[in-house]
């Protein structure tokens, strides 16, 4: 199976060519970045789909990280990949981008738990806890620190996104130590595309995970009076 993947939710600009039959068709390509996503990614999927000597017709899906992420970085992922597989005529997979970032360390060792944290900022993170052999303990959830350190804070457990280091360095006394902490601005795309491989075409089209509103609300006074 031939993926596409795309990551655009966070502090990096990514895509890869990843070909489930063909070791040697593994291409990837990351651009650290806090804006400018929609004019990288394009740019950046080309160079890689002529570097693998493919077109959009020779894939067979499209993965994309949906979330929890920046608003605008989700949503240009995910309108590049719901055109690319409408112009391809192949399905779109959405993966959270939690998900990806506790896929290689439940790879590596599934009897660990995995805590999966992104910095939501206001003393807050988007969480989701893996449990042995990769079960969710904890569901996709905006929650405080304190919440989170609660939640998280059992079985010595792996640490890993944008918020790694803020829980680790807050972590309870008395409780067992993390066993490691990995600080990342952005998941690995092979594993997203390792994960698009995987996952089940539902045939629904990759919408954003939203789990908190906007900070951005249109103003009442702004509004225009209906005729």
């Amino acid at each position: 199976m031939r993926v596409l993947a795309i990551d655009t939710a966070l502090e990096a600009c990514s895509a890869a060519v990843f070909d489930t039959e063909r070791a040697d068709l593994r291409i990837h390509e990351s651009m650290q970045m806090q804006r400018g996503h929609a004019e990288a990614l394009m740019p950046l999927i080309a160079r890689l789909l002529d570097r693998a000597s493919l077109d959009f017709s020779a894939l067979d899906r499209i993965a994309v990280t949906v979330g929890p992420g920046s608003f605008t970085g989700m949503r240009v992922g995910i309108a590049a990949a719901r055109g690319i597989a409408l112009a391809a005529g192949k399905p779109a997979i959405g993966l959270s981008t939690l998900a990806a970032f506790a896929a290689p360390f439940i790879a590596a060792d599934d009897t660990l738990p995995v805590v999966a944290a992104i910095n939501a900022r206001h003393d807050h993170v988007y969480l989701h806890v893996f449990g042995p052999g990769g079960q969710t303990l904890v569901s996709p959830r905006l929650v405080s620190l304190r919440e989170a350190l609660r939640m998280s804070a059992t079985g010595a457990p792996r640490i890993t996104g944008t918020a790694a280091n803020m829980l680790a360095a807050l972590w309870p006394a008395g409780e067992r130590m993390p066993t490691s902490v990995e600080q990342r601005s952005a998941p690995n795309i092979d594993w997203v595309a390792r994960l698009g491989a995987a996952a089940i075409d539902t045939g629904a089209p990759p919408k954003p995970l939203y789990l908190r509103a906007p900070d951005a609300q249109p103003q009442d006074a702004a509004q225009l009076a209906r005729r």
